[in-house]
């Protein structure tokens, strides 16, 4: 389950230095190349809830093989695509094998490991994979990149999978069988779930953008609108809904999730910064921007293993809330770097705020965001937290690249408006994360040590 989660993290990031040697091959601009990074996270996002219910009601491993599989397939074919329009394409449909496996894998992880120290542990090395492979990404990227060609970033973990898809057949147990007379799956809901989140970043991304139609901006953002409000609509009057709304009636798990959007926003839009920044503005090639990265991967590894230590001592409030205010304080770090065009050093003290903000904030939010699943609804949570995660990040770089290198705010530096928006979002944080637990008393020495 690790090694599934490790590959699927890499491929979030893993683009990102590759990016300007996909837009000189197919000869498109920055602007279009956003879709490479966005249009896998949106989609992967908005369909989690669908695969996080199939494997609820269908049974985890069959769920999990099928998505690993399409994982698999999708990374091949964009490994291999002779057209930009094919690897956005081929984006999409890696975005749905990550929706159907991760929250099966997730879901298998939970149910292993009984509520308390035990379960703490593995979700803090689940989320320690997690974290690695989001930072190791830009790492193989820029090796890959620079001596075998952008291809292979997808082509690599087309082995893997195919070892996870070998070791699931045999090590994960078949589950519950299907029910002959199990309820119509809620379709219409998948479909406008799916639907809310595309829009409103297409909306978002084309205000950028001058040389699209007038009519494109606002269309997109009220088929949004009303994609959002129809889903409400349908889950409430639907005999299986994808999404009960009794979930939202567990607040603490709802203040996770809301939380969890805005961290990931501000350290998806930190990660695609970093990338501008390197290469863009330094020129510095792939190889040398992925190896300057890597104060960045040791040090999430660090806070990777010392914040599960204090999870027990600080509760999960305090260490989210403090996650929040590193990440903030990263965004702005790396605005400052900007203004003053310094050097790649200079961004060292960033990196290692966005490492404890992973850290701190990305532990905590997943033991909330979990606690007191049953059978019945783990893959509905563990799919809301991942779904959370996704659409958090991908709106978050949806709406720096879309305000910060938007026409009529063409003065303002993208790098900025993200600190701006982090700010925003840790006093929103704030606020919602008063309804997640206090300290919980802490575990005996032994209890802790396993």
């Amino acid at each position: 389950m690790s090694m599934l989660q490790f590959f699927i993290a890499v491929d979030v990031t893993v683009v990102n230095i590759a990016l300007p040697s996909i837009g000189t091959d197919f000869g498109v601009d920055g602007h279009a190349l956003t879709w490479v990074v966005v249009g896998y996270t949106v989609t992967g996002g908005g369909m989690l809830m669908l695969g996080g219910r199939l494997g609820d009601l269908l049974g985890r491993r069959r769920v999990l093989l099928l998505g690993t599989g399409l994982f698999g397939a999708a990374s091949l074919l964009a490994g291999l695509a002779p057209t930009f329009a094919l690897l956005v394409v081929a984006r999409l449909l890696q975005g749905a094998g990550e929706a159907l496996a991760l929250p099966a894998a997730m879901a298998t992880v939970v149910l292993l490991f009984p509520d308390g120290p035990r379960r703490s542990r593995a979700l803090s090395v689940w989320a320690a994979v997690a974290s690695c492979g989001l930072v190791l990404g830009f790492l193989l990227s820029g090796l890959i990149t620079a001596h075998l060609g952008w291809r292979w970033i997808f082509l690599i973990s087309v082995p893997f999978l195919l070892v996870v898809l070998s070791a699931a057949v045999f090590l994960v147990e078949g589950g519950r069988p299907v029910a002959q007379d199990a309820p119509p799956l809620d379709l219409p809901g998948a479909l406008l779930l799916t639907a809310c989140p595309l829009l409103f970043t297409l909306g978002v991304v084309e205000a950028g953008e001058p040389e699209t139609p007038a009519w494109v901006v606002p269309a997109a953002l009220a088929g949004a609108v009303a994609a959002g409000a129809g889903f409400v609509r349908v889950e409430a009057r639907s005999r299986n809904p994808l999404l009960p709304l009794r979930f939202f009636a567990h607040r603490t798990r709802v203040a996770a999730n809301l939380t969890t959007m805005l961290l990931s926003g501000g350290l998806s839009t930190s990660f695609l910064l970093f990338t501008f920044y390197l290469q863009d503005r330094l020129g510095i090639g792939p190889l040398g921007a992925g190896l300057t990265m890597l104060p960045l991967a040791v040090s999430l590894i660090v806070f990777s293993v010392l914040v599960p230590r204090l999870l027990g001592r600080w509760g999960a409030r305090a260490c989210v809330l403090a996650g929040i205010g590193f990440t903030a304080a990263a965004m702005a770090a790396i605005a400052l770097v900007s203004a003053l065009r310094a050097g790649g050093v200079a961004m060292i003290p960033a990196m290692l705020l966005i490492s404890a903000g992973m850290g701190f904030g990305i532990v905590g939010l997943q033991y909330v965001a979990v606690s007191g699943v049953t059978e019945d609804d783990a893959g509905i949570a563990s799919g809301v937290q991942r779904a959370a995660d996704q659409l958090g990040g991908a709106t978050g770089v949806a709406v720096c690249v879309g305000i910060g290198f938007a026409p009529t705010l063409h003065s303002l530096d993208p790098f900025l408006v993200a600190a701006l928006l982090a700010t925003v979002g840790l006093v929103t944080g704030a606020v919602v994360a008063r309804r997640m637990p206090a300290p919980a008393p802490a575990a005996h020495p032994r209890e802790q040590a396993g």
